[in-house]
C-alpha cells in the first residue's frame, strides 16, 4: 500500500518535471494533488475490509493501557475469572472423558451394543457378568452364552459383523515378573469388526479362535509394551505366561485403543476366546464355549449401511428368541429375554452410568461459581463505569458514536476475560488429574490421565468469550447510554447516584443467593462424609492389612486351592510381628459380596434362590483377627476340618430373620452346594457391615473355607503393628515359596479399603467446600465493593447528616443496616433455591436430609458474618467522614 502511494507520487512528480517545474516544486505539487497519504491508506484499507482490524488494534492498545492503570482491579478480576474458568475447565475435561468420549475405533458412531431386558420369570438363570435391575421391574444386561453368540453371528443379516469380548483379572508373568493384569478374551473377528490395526505385528484372527484350547497367541496393550518391553520391537515373538499358560506375543495395540468395554482404561492383554478353558476355566467342565446355561460374553457390532435401528432391533430380537430356545429349555411359565439395541460408541459405559449424576452436580457447582465471578466483575465494572462517565461523555461530545463506545468497552471486557481464561486454562491443565486421583484407590497407581484436547480448549475459549460478554454487556450498555450534557456537569451525579446504585446492589444480592446455595450444598456433602465416617462397622479396623491371592483354576482345581491357602495361612501366621491371619472369600466394605441359598431344616426349599443370604468362607481365626465378638456358641476352631461335621456361624441379623425367638445354636440348614449336606450352626456373632457403609448390616452366615470343595481366590486380613510396606517382602516370600508365579494383589490397609468405599463422598467433601469458600470470597469482594462505592458516592450526604447532628455510630449503623438488608434478601432467595435444588441430590446424601435445618442455619450464619465483615471497613470509613471536607466534596 505504501509502495503504491509512493509510485503514484513519483509518476506525478516526473510528469510535472517534464512540464518544466523544478524537482522540489514538482514533488511539492504532486503531494498536494494526491492529498494526505493517511487518508488514502485508510480509504484503501476500508475498501479492502481491513478497517476493523485497525480499530481493533487501537481498541486493544487502549484497553491494555486502561487495565494497566488499575492493577488492583485487573488482578482481582483476572484471578476471580481464572479460578472460575479453571474450575469449569477441569470439570468439563472430566465430564468429557467420562460421559462423552468415544471408543478409539474408526466410525464409533456405527457401533451398537446388544443388551437385553427380562422379567422375573426368565428362562435364563446363570449369569457371569454385570446386570442391573430394570426401571420397570425385572433385569437388564448385555451378556450372552457363547452358543447364543454363535447363533446370532451366524444368522446375522442386519449388522456388518458381531464381535464378542469378555474382560477378567488374571495372573501374568511377563519377563520373570508376576503381575495381576486385565485380560480381554475376544472373538477371532474382534479386530476386523472394530476396524483396528495394531501398531506393531498383527491382530488376532479368526484362525486363532477356531479350535478350543488352541490359539495361544496374544496382543498386548501399549502400556504393557512400554512398561515391560521399553517399546522394543523385539517384544514380538516373546512368551508371556497368563494363568500359567504360555502365550506368544504377535502384536501391540495402537496407543489410545481401550478395547470395547470402556473408554477410560485398556486391558493389558488380548487373547482369543478359544483359550478360555485354559486361562479362565469356569464351571464343572471348565469350558464355557459349549455351555448353554451360563450367559457371560458381551456382544457388539456395526449396523449395516441403509439399515435403521428399528429394523436391526426387530430382526435381532427374533434371532435372540430363536437362539435362546435352541440352546436352553424354556418352560411354559418362563419367558425369553427381549433384545435392546443400545448405543455402543462408549462401550458398556459403566463410567457414564456411575458418574453421570455426580459429574452434573459438579458442573452445576462450577457453573454457579462462574456466575458469581461474572456478577462480581460486572459490579466492579459498573462502579468503574460511574467514575468514567465524564470520559465517555467527552468521547461522545467529540463525535464518537455510541456503538463505537459500546464496542470499546466490550473489547475491554473480553480482553479482561481472555486474561482470566488463559489463567483458567492453565489451572485446568494443572488440575485435570485432581478428581481422578480423589476417585482412585490409595493402593493403586493412578494411571488415568484426563486429556486437555482441542475439545476442552474450545470449551475454555467459548466460556471465556461468553463470560466477557456476560459481565461486560450491562456496564458497557449503561456507559454508552450516558447523556452528554448532564454527564459533563459534575454536580449532576448527586441526583442519580441512588438510582444507579440499584443495579450493583441487585448483582450483590444475586451473588449472596448463589453463595448461600453453594455453602448449603457443601455443608450437606460434608455432613454426609461425617455421617459415613462415624458408622460403627462392627469390627476393628486398626492395624489390619489386606491383600488378595488368586491362584489360577486350571492348576489349582477343587481341593488343591484349599490346600494352597491352608499353607499360605500357616506361612503368614509364622512371620514375626503377625498377630493374626484371616483369609476370606470377600473383603469387608469393598463393594463386593457373595450369597448362597440358606434353607433351615424343616423349611420348604423353593429351589429358585429366593432364600439366598450373604455368605463368606473364612479361616478359623477370622473372628478373633477381625475383632468380631461371638455372642452365642463358639467360633471356628482346629476341630473344624474337611472331614468333620460341616459347621457355620450366623450373625445376629440372620438369627432374628430366620430363627426369631429361638436359640439358633445347634440348628441345621442346607446351601446350594453339590452335596446338599446339612450344616450345623455352632455360633452367633455380632452384626457387621458387609459390602457398603450405606447399607445396614445384612443377615449373613460364615463357613470354614477348609470345609469347602473349592475356594478360588481369597482375601487375607493380617493383623500386625508393622507398616504394610515393611511387611510386604516377607509376605511376598511366603507366596513365592508356594508358587513363584502367584502375585500379591492390592496390598492395602482396612482403613484404606473403607476410605475407598467413600471415594465419591470424599471427593465431594473435598471439592464442594472449595467452591463454597471461593463463592464466599467473591461475595465478600462484591459486598465490600458495592458498599465502599456507595459510601464514596454518598460522601456529601453523609457530611450533611453529620453536620446536622448525626453521631458517627448512627452513620456506621446506617451502612451496616443497608448491608444487612441486602444480605438478608440474598440469603432468603438462596435458601429458597437450596430447598428446591438440593432435592435433586437426595440420593447422594447419607444421614442428612436436603432440608437439614442445622446445615441451613450454619450457611445463613456464615453468610451474615461474611457480609458484616465485608461491610465493616466501608461503615467505619463513613463514620469517620469530616463534615467540612464532605461538603466540599462536590
Amino acid at each position: 500500500m505504501e509502495a503504491e502511494l509512493a509510485a503514484h507520487v513519483e509518476l506525478l512528480t516526473a510528469d510535472l518535471i517534464g512540464s518544466g517545474r523544478s524537482p522540489a516544486e514538482a514533488a511539492r505539487q504532486a503531494r498536494m494533488a494526491l492529498g494526505p497519504s493517511l487518508v488514502h491508506r485508510e480509504g484503501m484499507r476500508a475498501s479492502l475490509g481491513l478497517r476493523w482490524v485497525d480499530e481493533l488494534r487501537a481498541d486493544l492498545r487502549y484497553c491494555v493501557r486502561i487495565l494497566a492503570k488499575s492493577p488492583g482491579f485487573t488482578a482481582i478480576a483476572a484471578v476471580s475469572l481464572a479460578l472460575a474458568i479453571g474450575a469449569n475447565t477441569t470439570i468439563f475435561s472430566l465430564a468429557k472423558s467420562l460421559l462423552y468420549d468415544r471408543l478409539h475405533v474408526p466410525h464409533a458412531d456405527q457401533l451398537r451394543l446388544l443388551e437385553w431386558i427380562q422379567d422375573n420369570h426368565s428362562a435364563v438363570h446363570n449369569m457371569w457378568g454385570d446386570f442391573d435391575p430394570a426401571s420397570g421391574g425385572g433385569m437388564m444386561g448385555s451378556i450372552y452364552s457363547y452358543p447364543v453368540y454363535r447363533e446370532l453371528r451366524d444368522h446375522n443379516q442386519v449388522m456388518q459383523d458381531l464381535v464378542a469380548f469378555k474382560e477378567d483379572s488374571m495372573n501374568a508373568t511377563i519377563r520373570g515378573n508376576a503381575h495381576r493384569v486385565v485380560v480381554s478374551m475376544v472373538s477371532g473377528n474382534f479386530y476386523s469388526g472394530l476396524g483396528v490395526r495394531p501398531q506393531l505385528g498383527r491382530a488376532l484372527q479368526r484362525s486363532d479362535d477356531a479350535v478350543p484350547g488352541a490359539g495361544a497367541v496374544a496382543v498386548i496393550g501399549d502400556e504393557v509394551w512400554t512398561r515391560d518391553f521399553g517399546r522394543s520391537p523385539s517384544a514380538l515373538g516373546q512368551t508371556i505366561v497368563v494363568n500359567q499358560s504360555p502365550f506368544t506375543i504377535v502384536g501391540v495395540n495402537p496407543r489410545g485403543f481401550t478395547g470395547a468395554k470402556n473408554v477410560q482404561s485398556s486391558p493389558d492383554i488380548f487373547v482369543p476366546f478359544s483359550m478360555q478353558p485354559l486361562v479362565d476355566p469356569k464351571g464343572r467342565k471348565a469350558s464355557l464355549l459349549d455351555d448353554n446355561e451360563t450367559w457371560w460374553v458381551n456382544v457388539m457390532g456395526r449396523i449395516k449401511p441403509g439399515v435403521t435401528d428399528e429394523q436391526a432391533h426387530a430382526a435381532l430380537n427374533v434371532q435372540l428368541a430363536a437362539a435362546t430356545r435352541a440352546t436352553i429349555p424354556v418352560k411354559a411359565t418362563e419367558t425369553v429375554p427381549n433384545l435392546v439395541l443400545a448405543d455402543g460408541r462408549r462401550g458398556l459405559n459403566f463410567a457414564g452410568r456411575m458418574f453421570k449424576r455426580p459429574v452434573y452436580v459438579l458442573m452445576a457447582f462450577t457453573g454457579f461459581v462462574l456466575l458469581l465471578a461474572c456478577a462480581n466483575i460486572a459490579n466492579l465494572l459498573l462502579a468503574r463505569g460511574a467514575h468514567r462517565q465524564r470520559e465517555m461523555s467527552v468521547r461522545l461530545a467529540l463525535g464518537a458514536g455510541r456503538a463505537r463506545v459500546l464496542r470499546q468497552l466490550l473489547t475491554e471486557s473480553v480482553l479482561l476475560a481472555a486474561i482470566g481464561g488463559a489463567g483458567g486454562l492453565l489451572l485446568g491443565y494443572l488440575g485435570r488429574n485432581i478428581i481422578p486421583s480423589l476417585l482412585s484407590n490409595a493402593w493403586e497407581q493412578n494411571t488415568v490421565s484426563v486429556p486437555i484436547d482441542w475439545g476442552v480448549f474450545c470449551f475454555a475459549a467459548g466460556v471465556t468469550i461468553l463470560t466477557g460478554l456476560l459481565f461486560g454487556l450491562a456496564p458497557a450498555w449503561n456507559a454508552a447510554r450516558a447523556e452528554v450534557s448532564s454527564s459533563l456537569k459534575e454536580s449532576a451525579q448527586t441526583a442519580t447516584r441512588r438510582r444507579k446504585g440499584l443495579g450493583g446492589k441487585a448483582l450483590v444480592g444475586f451473588q449472596i443467593a448463589l453463595s448461600t446455595l453453594l455453602v448449603v450444598g457443601a455443608g450437606l456433602f460434608l455432613r454426609t462424609l461425617f455421617a459415613l465416617s462415624s458408622i460403627d462397622v462392627g469390627f476393628r479396623t486398626d492395624h489390619l492389612i489386606l491383600f488378595e491371592v488368586a491362584p489360577p483354576a486350571q492348576h489349582y482345581g477343587p481341593g488343591k486351592d484349599v490346600e494352597l491357602h491352608r499353607r499360605l495361612e500357616q506361612g503368614f501366621a509364622a512371620l514375626p510381628g503377625v498377630e493374626g491371619v484371616a483369609p476370606s472369600w470377600t473383603a469387608y466394605i469393598a463393594d463386593n459380596m457373595s450369597n448362597d441359598d440358606f434353607v433351615p431344616e424343616g423349611a420348604p426349599d423353593s429351589g429358585n434362590h429366593s432364600g439366598a443370604e450373604d455368605v463368606n468362607a473364612t479361616g478359623n481365626d477370622f473372628f478373633q483377627t477381625m475383632g468380631i465378638p461371638i455372642v452365642a456358641g463358639r467360633s471356628f476352631g482346629p476341630q473344624d476340618t474337611a472331614s468333620s461335621q460341616k459347621v457355620a456361624i450366623i450373625n445376629q441379623a440372620l438369627a432374628r430373620k430366620r430363627f426369631p425367638n429361638v436359640d439358633p445354636v445347634g440348628k441345621r440348614f442346607r446351601t446350594d452346594n453339590a452335596t446338599r449336606e446339612w450344616v450345623q450352626i455352632v455360633g452367633v456373632c455380632a452384626d457387621t457391615h458387609y459390602a457398603s457403609l450405606r447399607d445396614p448390616a445384612p443377615p449373613q452366615f460364615f463357613l470354614p473355607y477348609v470345609q469347602q470343595p473349592e475356594v478360588g481366590g481369597m482375601t487375607y486380613a493380617i493383623r500386625t503393628q508393622i507398616p504394610p510396606g515393611e511387611l510386604f517382602p516377607a509376605l511376598r516370600q511366603v507366596v513365592q515359596q508356594a508358587d513363584r508365579d502367584l502375585p500379591i494383589v492390592d496390598l492395602r490397609t482396612q482403613r484404606e479399603q473403607i476410605d475407598a468405599n467413600m471415594q465419591m463422598e470424599r471427593a465431594f467433601a473435598a471439592l464442594t467446600p472449595g467452591f463454597g469458600v471461593l463463592a464466599l470470597a467473591l461475595a465478600c469482594v462484591g459486598i465490600y465493593g458495592i458498599m465502599a462505592y456507595s459510601v464514596a458516592q454518598r460522601t456529601n450526604e453523609i457530611g450533611i447528616r453529620l453536620a446536622l447532628g448525626a453521631q458517627p455510630g448512627q452513620v456506621r449503623s446506617m451502612i451496616l443496616r443497608e448491608s444487612t438488608w441486602l444480605t438478608f434478601v440474598g440469603i432468603v432467595a438462596g435458601v429458597a433455591s437450596a430447598l428446591w435444588l438440593t432435592r435433586l441430590v437426595k440420593s447422594m446424601l447419607y444421614g442428612v436430609t436436603p432440608n437439614d435445618p442445622v446445615t441451613l442455619a450454619a450457611g445463613v450464619v456464615v453468610l451474615l458474618a461474611i457480609a458484616l465483615a465485608a461491610t465493616w471497613i466501608p461503615a467505619r470509613r463513613a463514620a469517620s467522614v469530616q463534615p467540612m471536607e464532605a461538603l466540599r466534596h462536590e
